[in-house]
């Protein structure tokens, strides 16, 4: 069966909305390695984004259809969380921490432009439906 075009914007929109969300949720990691930069120990944590997107719209895809109007959407469902892994060290640190705060306000502030751009490209996708809609 051929995809129709609300087909195609839904999975579009559904992308979008899985990378919103593993940002959000990388926003919150690096911004953790970053407030326990001086605490002894600490181990310094991110995840690998496009490992988890991959997972995340493979379930998304695979999530099962309606069958009745008055079933629930398995859309508005959040996806399992990412798995943390501990970051190497470039540098040993005597009191045991690896939060190395160059790299961590690096990777936050990329982060943070991917974040806006997947935003602005969301406003701009319903933007367009509105329009089209709209017939104007």
């Amino acid at each position: 069966m051929a995809a129709t075009p609300i087909d195609r914007m839904t999975a579009t929109l559904d992308f979008q909305s899985a990378a919103l969300s593993l940002q959000a949720q990388r926003a919150k990691v690096l911004a953790s390695n970053i407030a326990n930069a001086d605490t002894p120990n600490y181990q310094a944590k991110d995840f690998d984004f496009s490992q988890a997107l991959s997972l995340a719209t493979a379930q998304s895809a695979s999530a099962p259809s309606r069958t009745d109007p008055a079933h629930l959407t398995a859309g508005g469902a959040p996806g399992p969380a990412p798995v943390l892994q501990y970051r190497q060290p470039l540098q040993a640190a005597l009191d045991g921490n690896t939060v190395d705060l160059d790299t961590e306000r690096a990777a936050f502030a990329e982060n943070s432009v991917r974040y806006e751009a997947t935003l602005r490209f969301l406003n701009g996708q319903i933007k367009t439906m509105l329009t089209a809609i709209n017939g104007q």
